[in-house]
């Protein structure tokens, strides 16, 4: 059996926490590895979130699953272990970085793409995937302008009326409170309003802009 450490990696909290997505890269890598004869000595998981996540210092379960890896490889004598991921994109969606991750001396293995796709040309499927991504993104943004330029409403109105109800809503229960304040300044209602433990509208404390903003709500409702 041939040594391997598994990477895999989810790019939203709440993937992380329910494990939606790890399953399925989980189940992918352990199907190839007993395709291929290779054994798995540790996993790494990693959340990361947004862009600009692209470096192996914001990576830590990256460049821990590299030094394994490596150590695998008895001290550098040998070839180092290969990381195992299930999806391109789960190693990065940045075809620099991956170029970088090339020069590390740690082979990767993509699952999707089979045991013998060499590093030049994870560059071209790399390179290929971002160009998509890009063209795909310009196409939506340039449906989205021609659709606004039409007068074509964009959302969900029932989503923004159920949320402009239910701010109401909540003003309306504050009313009492905030009118005989409304000569104060609005960072001393926020103040008056900790201390008097009223829950802010998305909860944390009050800040002025939200006092600004729940008195600008009330006004337009009495008009």
């Amino acid at each position: 059996m041939l040594q391997a450490v598994s990477y895999i990696r989810v790019s939203k909290p709440k993937q992380g926490r329910s494990g939606l997505g790890l399953e399925a890269q989980q189940t992918a890598i352990k199907l190839f590895c007993a395709q291929h004869g290779y054994v798995i000595e540790a996993e790494y998981r990693e959340v990361e979130t947004g862009k600009g996540a692209d470096a192996l210092e914001r990576r830590p379960e990256l460049a821990a699953a590299m030094k394994l890896a490596r150590k695998l490889g008895k001290g550098g004598k040998a070839r180092a272990a290969p990381v195992i991921i299930a999806k391109l994109d789960r190693l990065s969606r940045d075809v620099h970085f991956i170029s970088g991750l090339m020069v590390q001396r740690v082979p990767f293995i993509v699952t999707e793409l089979g045991p013998d796709v060499d590093p030049f040309m994870l560059h071209i499927h790399a390179a290929v995937a971002e160009k998509e991504r890009n063209r795909i993104a310009q196409r939506t943004r340039e449906a989205l302008a021609a659709a606004k330029a039409r007068g074509q409403l964009l959302g969900n109105p029932a989503i923004g009326s159920a949320r402009k109800a239910e701010a109401d809503l909540h003003a309306a229960k504050l009313r009492h409170v905030i009118e005989p304040l409304r000569s104060l300044p609005a960072k001393r209602i926020s103040a008056i309003l900790n201390d008097q433990k009223v829950a802010a509208p998305r909860g944390g404390s009050w800040q002025a802009t939200q006092v600004i903003r729940l008195l600008n709500r009330l006004d337009l409702m009495s008009a």
